[in-house]
């Protein structure tokens, strides 16, 4: 009995093995249409398959797409931080032009004021009161900064100066509607026309020019700059021009509005000058001259 099964298990290996020979044989003959059984076993495994590969693509795709946004956010955040900083180094490139450009001028007045004592200084404040128009400089009593020194920029004067502390000055603007200090002034021309620059009128945005004799010819577009008489301001020292010119209401003098020669409003680099002992002749000829204005 047990040769029988022993010889019966021969005999189905041997037609196993004879079965997948003749099976691969046939399977291996390229034929146009494979068999019934081959076309279902590839038919359902193209099902099985088909069946798997659409949510593996679509898992697939959504890991994919998330990887794309992640690259697209952080080149997008590059590009903002590039173009902030270009924002940045061309508003640094204005400013150092601008910045130059008032240095520049600063050397050409200071070349300018060769008979004055002039210190350069850099306003560090500006007082926000609309009515008292006040910058604060970062040259004091240690730098040889003295009161009533003139303020000017390259353009003209600005001020005076009004308080100074060890190292910081405070400057009264010509455009402080308080301001009680007059700035002694003439007409530039073939004849000297005197008066006094008193106040600020904030609508126009001119200097009241007052006290100019009544038979005296202006014309719109003269400049005014300093008469040097008021002892305080140096002489030729530019305020503005003349915008117009009316009688007061009595009709003994004439008043003019003068635009101011520098921007009141935005300074940032000024001169302190000093006022310079004039000569014994210089100053018999202004003691003339003011005697005569008057």
């Amino acid at each position: 009995m047990p040769s029988f099964f022993s010889n019966k298990r021969l005999i189905i290996l041997l037609v196993s093995v004879i079965l997948m020979v003749a099976v691969v044989g046939v399977t291996m003959k390229e034929r146009p249409y494979p068999t019934w059984a081959e076309q279902f076993l590839r038919d359902t495994i193209g099902f099985v398959q088909s069946l798997a590969y659409k949510p593996a693509r679509a898992v697939a795709g959504f890991f994919e797409s998330i990887e794309e946004v992640k690259q697209i956010y952080s080149e997008n955040q590059r590009l903002k931080a590039s173009l902030q900083e270009h924002a940045i180094l061309v508003s640094k490139i204005y400013e150092l032009e601008k910045e130059n450009a008032s240095l520049k001028q600063l050397l050409k007045v200071e070349s300018d004021l060769n008979d004055y004592q002039v210190r350069a200084a850099e306003v560090i404040m500006r007082s926000p009161d609309r009515w008292h128009q006040q910058v604060t400089i970062n040259r004091g009593k240690k730098h040889g900064i003295e009161p009533n020194m003139a303020v000017i920029t390259d353009k003209g004067m600005v001020g005076r100066v009004k308080s100074v502390a060890q190292f910081t000055s405070v400057v009264e603007l010509l455009s402080d509607v308080n301001r009680s200090s007059q700035v002694s002034a003439v007409v530039q021309g073939n004849e000297a026309i005197y008066g006094i620059i008193e106040q600020y009128d904030l609508e126009q945005k001119g200097l009241y020019f007052k006290k100019i004799p009544m038979d005296a010819k202006l014309e719109v577009g003269q400049k005014v700059v300093t008469s040097g008489l008021g002892g305080i301001f140096p002489k030729g020292l530019l305020i503005g021009e003349i915008m117009e010119v009316t009688p007061d209401e009595y009709g003994l003098t004439q008043t003019a509005l003068v635009k101011p020669a520098a921007n009141l409003n935005s300074t940032d680099y000024v001169f302190v000058v000093e006022r310079a002992f004039l000569p014994q002749s210089d100053q018999e000829e202004e003691k003339a001259e003011g005697d005569t204005s008057s």
